[in-house]
């Protein structure tokens, strides 16, 4: 089913990914790469998609682009298997993270040619502004461009066509800071329009910023899948106050005693009358040690929600166990 298929109803996903698996190798010595993962991304839905080199990354993106089958589970593009749906490609565009284009070509005649593979053409006004808001010479031969040159061109051939999804897997390897800015604004534009967005990144601010829901992968499977408002209420939040009584009340009172329920990581500093408090809280205790606080007398008090980094290291700082893709990319 192309997307245009699918209008007056609910948006059916334009990536639906279910218990998905893939393994590499036979016999006890095989590795799975993908062990029953779970994604889902809805047109003009920006999923930021995060795990560490051998999570599964890159392997679940080769599936979605039809260049690996996956040994069981299902995996749909547009409503249809990747494998071998060619069609399928015309509704969307892929950004790798490294980037092999023509050395003798110039960058406006690179991006000629990859737009010369679609069925519907560029506007060339879209175009020259992206090349524009690149700062992207078209005119010299990609051999004397920079990495991060050949990766504007990549996200210019990307960005300029009307495209149903865009694949984005490390897009801002080699860009300078101006410039994934510009990169940001495009991505968010294009979501705007309906695009949906498949970001795989290890810059998890560039994800912050971008991304209205996420998911998290560890050994080939999903541990964590949502909204970042949701994924944030579930993790801790950071709390710093100062209060002017002995803060052991937050240990329940007793010295030798553990942390109240939901409080982590307490670190106490300073001198009576002038205590310095630091400490991560589960979400579902925030509003108890608040209460706990004030009858600590707090003089003042600030709280900010978990980042993304915190969430994703997370799930990754202890017992990583996940096993390697026996070569191939995560």
């Amino acid at each position: 089913m192309t997307p245009s298929a699918a209008t007056d109803r609910a948006p059916v996903p334009v990536v639906e990914v279910i218990g998905l698996v893939k393994a590499f190798g036979r016999g006890p010595r095989a590795t799975r790469a993908l062990d029953g993962l779970d994604l889902s991304v809805a047109p003009g839905q920006v999923l930021g998609f995060l795990g560490p080199n051998g999570a599964g990354k890159s392997t679940t993106l080769r599936v979605l682009l039809g260049m690996l089958r996956a040994d069981s589970g299902t995996a749909r593009l547009f409503g249809a298997d990747p494998w071998g749906a060619v069609a399928e490609h015309e509704h969307l565009a892929y950004v790798p993270g490294d980037v092999a284009l023509w050395p003798g070509l110039t960058g406006g005649q690179t991006l000629d040619a990859l737009a010369s593979l679609r069925a519907r053409g560029p506007s060339r006004g879209r175009r020259a502004e992206l090349i524009e808001r690149f700062d992207l010479d078209p005119t010299k031969k990609v051999r004397a461009y920079s990495k991060g040159n050949r990766q504007k061109v990549a996200l210019i051939a990307a960005l300029e066509t009307d495209v149903d999804l865009l694949i984005l897997d490390e897009p801002t390897s080699g860009l300078d800071p101006l410039m994934e800015e510009v990169f940001r604004q495009c991505v968010a534009e294009a979501a705007a329009r309906g695009t949906a967005v498949l970001l795989s990144s290890h810059i998890l601010s560039e994800v912050e910023s971008l991304a209205d829901s996420v998911t998290i992968i560890r050994a080939g499977r999903t541990v964590e899948s949502g909204s970042l408002e949701r994924i944030r209420a579930l993790a801790r939040s950071r709390i710093s106050a100062v209060v002017t009584h002995d803060p052991r009340g937050l240990a329940d009172g007793r010295p030798s005693a553990s942390l109240a329920p939901g409080v982590h990581d307490l670190v106490v500093a300073g001198v009576e009358g002038a205590w310095q408090l630091s400490m991560s809280v589960d979400a579902d205790h925030v509003g108890e040690v608040m209460g706990r606080l004030v009858a600590l007398g707090l003089r003042s008090v600030t709280a900010a929600p978990p980042s993304l980094e915190e969430i994703f290291l997370h799930h990754y700082s202890a017992d990583d166990t996940g096993p390697s893709t026996g070569g191939q990319e995560g």
